[in-house]
């Protein structure tokens, strides 16, 4: 409680300083939170994207039921199919009259000998999506095959480049972020230099003279986290309808109370580290 107080009268005392190290950190900690939420968001995309079928082979009529099984389990022995479904001209018939149950004119006009069999495919890792489309296209009596390639290879990239962009840039902050603490609490130490003088001659250990600084490195990085958070999260329940309509309905970004909670105790962790390192490396310089 004494380190508490005497931490607060040294922000009371230069608080320009203190908002400085304050803005500063928040600025590193709601970058940090954005590119934690889009790099989620974005693999929640690619989850949803793998749950569905991602290619569609229709047959021709002359190919047999055996011969696409075939087919599957030559697809299955590559190891990259997550999952395969036949769908017979039956079974066809049946979705089709699911999804046109409102509309007894096209039911008459459609019967199951119109339909194409065919095989919905999902890989267990988008990158090998077009592995699986190569072997299907080359098959015998394939009369097409849907894939969305540019869609995949899309995802793919936007995941890719957010986890680089946003790792060098989180990186950059962080490294200023830890010059800004550690000038300011250098500055806080040599104005303090000669009361820390009297505090040695009286017979004050070492960790007695620096628990101050220490605390009030920790009480920025828990300043900083709250704000940083408080403000990504308002910005995640501005944009959230934006970026769910844009997704085409996917809830990539309906984020549970407890994702949140949890990312505000990783930001008060890392807050509380960051503040520690930047005052231990700023002590380590002047005592």
């Amino acid at each position: 409680m004494h380190h508490l107080k005497n931490a607060l009268t040294h922000i009371r005392r230069s608080p320009y300083q203190a908002m400085a190290a304050v803005f500063t950190m928040s600025l590193t900690f709601f970058v940090t939170a954005i590119f934690v939420m889009t790099a989620v968001g974005f693999q929640n995309v690619l989850t949803n994207f793998e749950k569905q079928p991602q290619i569609t082979a229709y047959f021709t009529d002359d190919k047999s039921e055996d011969e696409i099984r075939a087919l599957d389990e030559r697809l299955k022995a590559t190891g990259t199919v997550e999952r395969s479904v036949y769908i017979s001209k039956q079974d066809a018939l049946k979705i089709y009259q699911q999804q046109n149950r409102d509309d007894p004119l096209l039911l008459e006009m459609v019967t199951a000998d119109i339909l194409p069999a065919s095989l919905e495919v999902s890989a267990k890792d988008p990158a090998d999506l077009g592995k699986l489309a190569d072997i299907i296209s080359k098959e015998n009596g394939v009369e097409e095959v849907v894939y969305q390639k540019d869609i995949v290879e899309t995802l793919i990239a936007w995941t890719q480049g957010i986890r680089v962009i946003g790792i060098g840039l989180v990186g950059t902050l962080l490294a200023v972020s830890l010059l800004v603490l550690l000038t300011v609490i250098s500055m806080k130490i040599a104005i303090k230099r000669g009361e820390i003088e009297i505090l040695e001659l009286l017979g004050a250990t070492s960790w007695y003279i620096r628990w101050p600084f220490l605390v009030e490195g920790s009480l920025y990085g828990i300043v900083a986290s709250f704000f940083a958070w408080g403000f990504s999260y308002l910005a995640l329940l501005y944009a959230t309808p934006y970026l769910n309509s844009f997704l085409g309905g996917i809830p990539a970004f309906s984020f549970t109370p407890l994702f949140m909670l949890a990312l505000l105790g990783g930001m008060l962790t890392g807050g509380i580290v960051l503040g520690i390192i930047g005052s231990m490396a700023a002590l380590a310089r002047f005592l």
